[in-house]
């Protein structure tokens, strides 16, 4: 029997929430259910809370049933976080991946995805958006300053809900093969997480075993539903590609039609018109131009394609010798010291942890002929996938982070002044003396820290009353090719 207080026209919750919009979870939580978070600062969920109880006006429960009947229609709500990109604050990202329901090895088997807990919680949602507009670690009742910035009646498109299907059927094949290939299947569901993540484009599953795990859409999905929102334009394909596999078949097929053929062959080939800078060269962010067209889009970035951007892969362009040998450094991600200092937050619930584990990376290969050749001379040689290893991630990256945290908060932080070879101190164009900070560099990492900024006068983050660069999360060149000369082409 439908319980009444769930029960909606569409035109009703456009009213609702309309009203909401640009309104703080304080302002609307007329039924006070902010009043919990007094002497409990961690508690979790009061936003989605506030959102059902007291903008929607149902209480809560702990029914496994839809949270609305929109015009007769099962509507899953979400009330999702997002935050201003580091990248360009004018645009938005989501928060963190968004749960979606438990994977129960007990039951899935029994299912097929157009009737499956994971299809009908995604089938039709309503995702209610607010701006979580905090530079440093809150309480549970600071959460009632946060504005709610808008909602979306969702429904995946046909390609979205082909890529998902295919993620459950991956989940779901495996489980199978566990509980026929062993007696006791529950000793290895632990690698369910580690061995699908390679192979899952818009999902994956979380916490990992023995803690029961949820299936999730990936952040980097969760950030595209979101910037599409709230107006970004982001270039379809219009080939069927909705696994890696089929991804992997149209770039090997990519490989075999352009291999040997140089930077300026391509541009010509593409008509991608050269644009030669001061050193009398192309910029390198053609080579990542270059592979767009090959896709036949028309975007300059792999990142402003909509595939490519809610399965969280990112373009990355590597120039080596003949002999293999690379050693340049590449930078990654900004770091959010907000979380990296909330001495509660575990590694595994950190964006670095969330970059490392969701992220995959396309590396396009070229080879120079020597090292003073010219971009447009270099050949194209072909693409490798790399998803970090859990014990890349585990090791290398979780040392990082554990470092970084422990120079900080056991306070030895430490500015000093930078000295050329014979002692003297370095002095920056504009008379800045040149320093720098002991976090994490290459010389000890493989995956280290380093600030960047246009103007050395300009130090944005301060940390233990020292003023920095905003810091950056790169790998070593080194590193990277290790990792990737495991790795064959594809």
């Amino acid at each position: 029997m439908e319980d009444s207080n769930h029960v909606f026209t569409k035109e009703q919750l456009n009213t609702i929430l309309n009203t909401a919009i640009n309104q703080t979870l304080g302002a609307v939580d007329k039924n006070n259910v902010f009043d919990r978070t007094i002497g409990h600062d961690k508690i979790t969920g009061v936003a989605g809370d506030v959102i059902e109880q007291s903008v929607l006006g149902y209480p809560a429960d702990s029914y496994q049933k839809p949270d609305l009947i929109v015009d007769g229609v099962e509507v899953e709500l979400k009330t999702t976080g997002i935050r201003k990109s580091k990248k360009n604050s004018n645009q938005y990202e989501a928060k963190e991946p968004m749960s979606i329901t438990a994977v129960s090895p007990e039951s899935i088997v029994n299912e097929n995805f157009e009737t499956s807990n994971f299809w009908h919680k995604l089938e039709h949602l309503l995702l209610v958006y607010y701006l979580y507009d905090s530079e440093k670690r809150i309480v549970a009742s600071e959460y009632a300053n946060f504005p709610i910035k808008g909602y979306d009646f969702h429904e995946f498109n046909d390609d979205e809900i082909e890529i998902l299907k295919n993620d459950w059927t991956i989940v779901n094949n495996y489980i199978q093969e566990l509980q026929a290939l062993h007696e006791t299947p529950e000793d290895f569901y632990p690698t369910i997480s580690s061995k699908l993540r390679p192979n899952l484009m818009m999902i994956d599953t979380a916490p990992k075993w023995p803690h029961r795990p949820r299936f999730r859409l990936k952040r980097a999905a969760v950030t595209t539903l979101v910037q599409q929102y709230f107006g970004e334009h982001l270039e379809s394909l219009d080939a069927d590609l909705n696994s890696f596999a089929k991804i992997d078949q149209q770039l090997n097929h990519f490989t075999q039609e352009y291999q040997n053929k140089t930077i300026k062959e391509l541009l010509y080939l593409f008509n991608i018109p050269i644009k030669l800078g001061r050193t009398g060269d192309v910029a390198k962010s053609v080579t990542e131009q270059i592979v767009t067209h090959m896709f036949g889009a028309t975007s300059h970035k792999i990142s402003n394609i909509k595939l490519f951007k809610e399965i969280g892969l990112i373009g990355k362009t590597i120039t080596q010798t003949a002999s293999g040998n690379r050693t340049e450094d590449t930078k990654l991600l900004s770091i959010d010291f907000t979380e990296w200092l909330d001495s509660d937050k575990s590694f595994e619930e950190s964006s670095l942890y969330n970059y490392f584990n969701e992220t995959q990376f396309l590396f396009i290969i070229f080879e120079e002929p020597s090292t003073k050749s010219k971009l447009l001379d270099n050949k194209f040689k072909g693409f490798k996938r790399l998803s970090f290893t859990e014990d890349f991630i585990n090791n290398i990256v979780q040392s990082t982070w554990k470092d970084t945290r422990k120079t900080i908060f056991e306070n030895k932080l430490v500015e000093t002044t930078r000295r050329n070879n014979k002692g003297k101190i370095i002095v920056n164009k504009n008379g800045v003396i040149s320093t720098e900070i002991n976090l994490p560099k290459a010389a000890t990492h493989q995956v280290f820290l380093r600030g960047t900024g246009s103007d050395s006068s300009n130090k944005p983050i301060e940390i233990n009353g020292i003023k920095m660069y905003r810091q950056y999360v790169w790998i070593k060149g080194a590193s990277l090719v290790a990792l990737l000369n495991n790795i064959s082409y594809i």
